[in-house]
């Protein structure tokens, strides 16, 4: 099963990627894992990646789509893949199709979960990290057991310069504004599945699953 995984920032997409990966025992393959292991692996396009992102440049898309397509070719994905943070681009997205049809694959289901832009705000604002274990709290869902101090090591919470408000509405308008297009093409691909964020998440994995039942 071919899953593309679909949400803005705040929408517990991390959360469910979990659920869904043990679940169905897929690999969850993200843009960030993607390029660290090209990189790391010093793969011809992890290279001139790296010359991009090195650069301050955005990495062009043909040459996103060859790391893709590199991963893609992996074993672990024989039996299918969870793909989380691309396509972004509707070039991509067409890519991708053209890369799976020529292997005799297709997407399955793009999940795309769907959470109000005020609720996504409440959850954005209210992150908290620790500053020296790395540990993440929510100041509505997830508080420390002590307000500031974190629960595993002791040590000071502090709210990222991202996760204030002015922030948190840019990365949404940002998000809104390049995944629309995106929408719109796996609607038309007739394999969209929209998914209500604004539940609990058992309640939104409940959802999710009954899409994935429809399509193994």
């Amino acid at each position: 099963m071919n899953i593309i995984f679909m949400g803005p920032p705040g929408a517990g997409k991390g959360t469910q990627a979990e659920l869904i990966v043990k679940k169905y025992s897929l690999p969850h393959i993200s843009t960030g894992d993607m390029f660290r292991a090209a990189i790391k692996n010093e793969t011809k396009l992890g290279l001139e990646a790296k010359s991009y992102m090195d650069a301050g440049q955005l990495v062009p898309d043909e040459l996103t789509n060859g790391i893709v397509k590199e991963r893609l070719q992996e074993d672990d994905v024989k039996n299918g893949f969870l793909l989380d943070g691309y396509p972004r681009t509707v070039g991509q997205a067409q890519a991708l199709d053209q890369f799976l049809l020529d292997n005799n694959s297709k997407i399955d289901v793009a999940i795309n979960i769907e959470v109000p832009f005020e609720v996504l705000m409440e959850r954005l604002t209210a992150r908290r990290i620790c500053k020296d274990c790395g540990a993440i709290y929510n100041v509505i869902f997830e508080p420390s057991k002590v307000e500031g101090i974190c629960d595993v090591c002791g040590g000071s919470l502090y709210q990222r310069s991202d996760d204030n408000e002015e922030a948190g509405k840019a990365r949404l308008e940002t998000y809104a504004r390049e995944t629309t297009p995106l929408i719109q093409y796996y609607q038309e691909q007739d394999c969209l599945a929209n998914i209500d964020g604004n539940k609990a998440v058992e309640d939104v994995f409940a959802d999710i699953q009954a899409d994935l039942e429809e399509v193994k």
